[in-house]
């Protein structure tokens, strides 16, 4: 009797071999995750909070982030990284707040106009000024 489901093989994907062969990887993650951001946009509902062109730019920027890379072996961990985050995105893993912290807000996107209450007392500004990261 076969199962109702069929389990698909989740494996690593073989290391590149060269340079050349990583590069293509990194387009190929561009590619995907580019075509899921209408995926994205709508699990998340973030029409109002942000474009699918900014998405875009916060994916590339994460990609410009890691270009002085040039050991194939790192490449391939950062894409197996940016796989997970990925698939963890698109699974619904993660909430809507974690998606604009990340990538909207985190990502200089949206301006953060809202200053903190830095405190009336002179314990409390202190305090703030030292604790902010």
């Amino acid at each position: 009797m076969a199962a109702p489901f069929t389990l698909r093989k989740i494996g690593v994907p073989p290391n590149s071999a060269n340079l050349t062969e990583a590069r293509r990887r990194v387009f190929d993650y561009f590619r995907a995750a580019c075509r899921s951001i209408p995926t994205i946009m709508d699990i998340y509902n973030l029409q109002d909070v942000v474009a699918p062109s900014q998405l875009r730019f916060a994916i590339s920027a994460q990609i410009r982030k890691n270009a002085h890379v040039t050991d194939p072996k790192v490449i391939d961990l950062l894409l197996f990284k940016g796989m997970e985050e990925l698939t963890d995105i698109v699974d619904h893993a993660k909430q809507r707040h974690h998606i604009i912290g990340q990538y909207v807000v985190g990502e200089g996107l949206v301006q953060n106009t809202g200053s903190k209450d830095q405190g009336k007392s002179d314990f409390l500004k202190n305090f703030y000024t030292s604790n902010y990261f």
